[in-house]
């Protein structure tokens, strides 16, 4: 398959993966396992103030399901990476790098940040609510 026809759909799969796991993460994890009271109480545990919890979901939620239909992709890329250095630094930095720790380490969280930072730099991708050109694309003739 020629890279012009790869790379969108590339992109795609990495948007909708993305998408996926903030959702899984805000939808499965905050609100269905812990409650938003439950993840409000642990934001406090770790210095932070619960109300910060609400902000977080709600980020994670929307920016989630925004970047599964594939709109504004890079602007809500760019705007999930805070939250996902401020999970490394007030929660899992001093865990050590493997996220099975206790705690849970700071390797998937860094991870996420790279792939955001990719999806960043690539934009929408294929099967997206809101075309955009791809850097791939804006280079071709």
């Amino acid at each position: 398959m020629p890279m012009e026809t790869s790379v969108p759909y590339a992109t795609a799969l990495l948007r909708i993966s993305l998408g996926t796991m903030y959702l899984a993460h805000s939808i499965i994890l905050k609100l269905m396992t812990f409650g938003l009271a439950g993840t409000a109480g642990y934001f406090v545990s770790v210095g932070l103030p619960g109300w910060l919890a609400y902000v977080t979901f709600a980020a994670e939620a929307i920016g989630g399901a925004l970047l599964v239909l594939g709109i504004q992709t890079r602007a809500v890329a760019l705007t999930l990476i805070p939250a996902l250095a401020g999970a490394i630094i007030w929660v899992h930095g001093a865990n050590g790098w493997v996220f099975t720790a206790p705690g849970g380490g700071w390797e998937y969280p860094l991870y996420l940040i790279v792939l955001s930072i990719a999806q960043v730099m690539l934009g929408n991708g294929a099967l997206a609510l809101h075309p955009s050109r791809s850097l791939v694309a804006a280079q071709t003739p």
